[in-house]
């Protein structure tokens, strides 16, 4: 954990995996997060694999940084409680829809009048201004519609989802940003702001960066969809042993793969040494590729490919990555003591930040398990609490 946010408190109403992987890259940064869950837990709990039923392996791998409080929000003193915690906050995000929200008692207008500081960020499946502003969306929903299931299509056509929840983790980036962004904002004027990142319109964007393409100009200049990342030939190749990705990209390079396979004749071909009309036939070079990787194992071309610093990877399984020696030169993996759960291998921050004091993370949390704490350093009396977790309103710990 950094440094960076440390002294900010974000009030974290998120559930399943998109806002809690948003609000554990603040966690990361040194904010002070408190998680609020309902009674029985975020959801996002409950998948397995996990050794205890409240602790599943995402959950844990999505929630690192943050200290859980458990409430009943549909009782009043519930709310009460959540409202005493948001007059005290920097930032508050959610992943409900705003009518959700409201009724719950924790929409934006009446938190503004607590503290009109307050950054309020949300993340809904649609863009509150069109027609699916109301309708639910999960990961493979928004995946569906914003065209990666299309472009992910296998070799008859059909659409396929990405085995992640890539769309959860996206937005998630975006809502990590879009928080970032409000707090500088506060830092700077001292005022609050509302910011919606919907799914949908947030995947659409992500992908359109390089699909746009020809819709990019008026009138088109085609349709939308990047050539080279449709190629045909575009994919890992097989070689003698296994598979490898290789991906020569400059004129240099592709000068220097082509010498390497002994196809010299081509290299004074203008479609080979011109950008623009190696662009217009790269499913070609793909295939070059192809046809030249079964040739070799994937170990020589590695090495050839170094040699010649040539863009080039061995394809890995999941299982592989734990061995892989370069995520273990730099301690990507870690082995922890969850205080709950036991010996556990953690992935870190990918970040490495300097200039700044760096501490131990905190594990997940145990539902509810800082509720006392929270409570008390709201202003609750010693009392109010006990109150508080006889009636049910906030779970003991």
């Amino acid at each position: 954990m950094y440094e960076l946010l440390k002294g900010t408190r974000i009030l974290d109403l998120t559930t399943t995996y998109l806002g809690p992987y948003a609000t554990q890259w603040l966690g990361d940064m040194g904010a002070d997060v408190v998680k609020v869950e309902p009674l029985t837990g975020d959801v996002g709990r409950s998948p397995l694999p996990s050794r205890s039923p409240d602790m599943g392996a995402g959950f844990i791998n999505a929630n690192r940084n943050k200290r859980s409080i458990a409430i009943d929000l549909k009782q009043p003193r519930g709310l009460d409680v959540v409202l005493k915690l948001a007059r005290n906050a920097d930032a508050l995000v959610h992943n409900m829809r705003p009518k959700a929200a409201e009724k719950l008692g924790v929409g934006y207008d009446g938190l503004r009048g607590l503290n009109p500081g307050l950054v309020y960020c949300f993340s809904a499946g649609f863009g509150q201004d069109g027609p699916y502003a109301d309708e639910p969306a999960y990961d493979d929903i928004i995946q569906a519609m914003c065209g990666l299931a299309s472009l992910n299509a296998d070799s008859s056509g059909a659409p396929r989802f990405l085995p992640s929840i890539v769309a959860d983790k996206v937005v998630g980036l975006h809502l990590a940003f879009a928080v970032s962004s409000g707090l500088a904002y506060r830092y700077k004027t001292g005022q609050g702001c509302l910011i919606e990142v919907p799914m949908f319109e947030s995947m659409v964007a992500f992908l359109l960066v390089e699909h746009l393409a020809g819709r990019s100009f008026s009138p088109p200049l085609g349709g939308a969809g990047y050539d080279r990342l449709l190629a045909s030939n575009r994919r890992p190749y097989r070689t003698r042993d296994g598979f490898i990705a290789i991906m020569p990209y400059t004129t240099l390079q592709w000068t220097r793969f082509l010498e390497c396979i002994g196809r010299d004749d081509l290299l004074a071909q203008d479609w080979i040494k011109d950008p623009v009309q190696r662009s217009a036939n790269v499913n070609t070079l793909y295939g070059i590729i192809a046809d030249a990787a079964a040739e070799r194992s994937t170990a020589e071309w590695l090495a050839l490919m170094e040699e010649r610093d040539i863009p080039c990877g061995r394809v890995n399984r999941l299982d592989d990555l734990f061995g892989e020696p370069h995520l273990a030169a730099v301690g990507l993996f870690q082995t922890t003591i969850h205080p709950s759960e036991g010996g556990m291998v953690a992935v870190r921050s990918p970040f490495a930040i300097s200039g700044v004091a760096q501490g131990p993370d905190r594990p997940a949390p145990s539902l509810g398990g800082s509720g006392a704490e929270i409570l008390a350093e709201a202003g609750f009396s010693s009392s109010e609490i006990e109150g508080l977790f006889a009636h049910g309103v906030v779970r003991r710990p």
